[in-house]
């Protein structure tokens, strides 16, 4: 990957054009519209729904810019159907602690990472650990709360 481009999924890259799609179709033109009533309501430096409006529309702005930026730049990497032998960017990958538990990680890039989702950025240092490795491999992981050791019981490219 050169430097410049910025790796994707595609389904990260697919949820993150429809966000931006849904930014530029209806959320700005929603700020928009209520930015004209609340300069309707008088006087704007006193008037909160005026700011509120022009603060949201700052932030909608700024991730559009972002959006665009990122997707302008994407590199979608795709493995799906390949063989489930070495974990690389993409795989949803299982293992398992030395307490017996499973988890579940897929490992994506920075834009689509989300832990709730079980998404991991490929920068983070579960993926780093565990990129390159394979099935039954064990990988020791540095994370904030100390090291954890885990076993790969599964290699899987879906997506």
């Amino acid at each position: 990957m050169a430097a410049d481009t910025v790796p994707f999924t595609q389904g990260g890259y697919d949820r993150l054009k429809l966000e931006l799609d849904n930014l530029k179709s209806h959320e700005r033109p929603t700020v928009i519209a209520a930015i004209a009533e609340a300069r309707g309501h008088g006087d704007l430096s006193e008037n909160a729904d005026y700011s509120a409006a022009r603060e949201k529309q700052g932030f909608i702005e700024a991730r559009i810019a972002e959006l665009e930026d990122k997707l302008s730049r994407a590199q979608i990497i795709a493995y799906k159907g390949q063989t489930n032998e070495v974990v690389k960017f993409g795989a949803t990958v299982n293992v398992e602690d030395e307490n017996g538990e499973a988890h579940t990680y897929q490992i994506v890039g920075d834009l689509e990472a989300d832990l709730s989702l079980k998404r991991i950025s490929v920068q983070s240092p579960i993926a780093k650990a565990l990129l390159g490795k394979k099935l039954d491999d064990e990988v020791s992981i540095t994370v904030p709360k100390g090291v954890v050791d885990y076993v790969i019981t599964g290699i899987n490219y879906d997506e």
